[in-house]
Formats: structure tokens, C-alpha cells, sequence
């Protein structure tokens, strides 16, 4: 991976995990730098990982080569107008974005048109290296640029390049939300068992441990499709085959199919209000 001196403007949990990653991943600690407005977070990160830390944003933009835009999508404006109107020189740097809702021909307009622009949309597992990770581009971007980002981005999991830019919403309802998903049935089925006489514990670990063996079952057998692994474990007439025919019958596939729709839809719509 190229090595480019490397500034995060925010230092929360997402941030961290890229850190983490690109440390990880051989990374010099000393060509990133942490910028964020308290100490208590930058102090972490330098003891965690040896990176440069600032509480200035001015002074992170101006160091960078590579500036990664990781505070909360309604602090953006305010954060990149403070920049510009400071006078940074954006040309020669690349703009990762990591906020969720704000398009890119928004964020060139905040950044006082400058159009070097990569914007992703992570996921929460990327915490821990399992990231699943949405990447676009516009055209003019060079390839150079992508295969920097692409391969900062896959320190903690996982990438996709979208071709269109509204994809990133498509990935907010496939991946970026998706953990939620999981967790919401997770969560129904332990209170299901501990109405059947399981402790939260016992329930829990249940619970857990199949999500965990069921995951890894898919990523183990990519030449199998999702419903022939489902079909390996549902012998005809038996419990799991009952379980399924009770989901179907319920509309769990429309349910699922309205619920990421909705997903896209809000995403759409959060990017005509930041």
C-alpha cells in the first residue's frame, strides 16, 4: 500500500478502527495524524498506536496528503467551511469522506469546490476488522486515488466500488444498516428462548454462536448460494423446515425486502437536507 501522510479530522470509533487497521497492516504511525477538538481521545490513540495527534484541524489539512473527513455528517459544513476559509490549499490532496447522508457534489461544495473526492460508507463490524465497505468515485478521479482508498478502506474488512453514486444507498441498506438487522433477530429469538426456560446468559449464547457459525458457514463456501446452504440444514418434514414455513408464510422475505427499500429511501432523503 502506498504510504501517504494521512489526517483524520475526528477521532471516533470509526476512525479508530482505520487506525487500528492500517497500524495492523504496517502502516507508519508517524505519517498519521489525529485532529479532534478534546484530548482524551487523541491521548488514546497516541499511547494505542504512536500516531501524531492536534486539536488544531488546520494544522491536520494543512500536513496531509490524504484527509479523512470523520466528524458527524451535520458537523461537516461548519468543519470544512472553517478550512476553507482559513485559506487550506486542497489541490494535490485526496478527500475521504466517511459520513453517512452527505452526497459528493455537496461535500465539493462545502470543500470551496475542490472535486478530489472518495466517498465510502463503512460499517460498524469494521471495529473489529469485519468491515463491509461501500466506496464511490466520480470519473475523474485518478486510479491511483481509488487503490489508495480501496486499500486504506480494506485494512478493516471488505470493499465494494459502486458505479453510481445513489449505490451508496443501496449499501446503507445492505450493509451499512444491515448489523442492526441482524441484531433486531438476533434479540427476538434470545427472548424467545428465554421464554422457554433459558437464563439471558444461556439464551444469549445460543443465540450468538449459531449467528457467528452460520456467517462463517457463507463465507466458507462461496460456491454455494445462500439457499442451498439453507437447504443443507432444512430436512423435509423436520423442525427447521417447519421453523422456515412459518417465516415464509409470514411475509418475512417482502418484510425484509420493504425494510431495506425504506433504508434507501431515508438515505435519499437525509442527502437534500446536509
Amino acid at each position: 500500500m502506498e504510504h501517504r501522510k494521512l489526517a483524520f479530522i475526528g477521532a471516533g470509533n470509526m476512525s479508530r478502527s482505520l487506525i487500528a487497521g492500517l497500524i495492523k497492516s504496517g502502516y507508519p504511525a508517524d505519517l498519521i495524524l489525529a485532529a479532534n477538538p478534546s484530548r482524551p481521545k487523541l491521548d488514546a490513540l497516541a499511547a494505542d498506536f504512536g500516531i501524531r495527534t492536534t486539536q488544531d484541524n488546520l494544522e491536520a489539512a494543512g500536513w496531509a496528503q490524504a484527509l479523512v473527513l470523520a466528524v458527524k455528517p451535520q458537523m461537516m459544513a461548519a468543519m470544512l467551511a472553517e478550512l476553507v476559509q482559513a485559506g487550506t490549499d486542497f489541490k494535490g490532496k485526496l478527500l475521504i469522506s466517511i459520513a453517512a447522508g452527505v452526497s459528493v457534489a455537496r461535500l465539493e461544495q462545502m470543500a470551496g469546490g475542490h472535486d478530489n473526492l472518495i466517498r465510502t460508507m463503512p460499517n460498524t463490524p469494521s471495529l473489529l476488522g469485519l468491515g463491509m465497505t461501500g466506496l464511490y468515485a466520480k470519473s475523474h478521479v485518478s486510479q491511483v486515488d481509488r487503490d489508495y482508498c480501496g486499500q486504506m478502506m480494506a485494512a478493516v474488512g471488505k470493499i465494494l466500488w459502486v458505479a453510481e453514486e445513489d449505490g451508496i444507498n443501496q449499501v446503507i441498506a445492505a450493509a451499512g444498516s444491515a448489523p442492526a438487522y441482524f441484531f433486531l433477530f438476533m434479540e427476538a429469538m434470545a427472548a424467545e428462548a428465554e421464554k422457554q426456560g433459558f437464563s439471558a446468559e444461556e439464551a444469549r449464547l445460543l443465540v450468538q454462536q449459531s449467528a457467528l457459525g452460520a456467517a462463517q458457514m457463507v463465507a466458507a463456501n462461496p460456491g454455494l448460494t445462500l439457499a442451498e446452504l439453507r437447504a443443507q440444514v432444512t430436512s423435509k418434514g423436520g423442525t427447521t423446515a417447519e421453523a422456515i414455513r412459518r417465516f415464509q408464510e409470514g411475509g418475512l422475505e417482502q418484510l425484509v425486502a420493504e425494510a431495506m427499500a425504506a433504508a434507501v429511501a431515508r438515505a435519499r432523503e437525509l442527502e437534500t437536507q446536509l
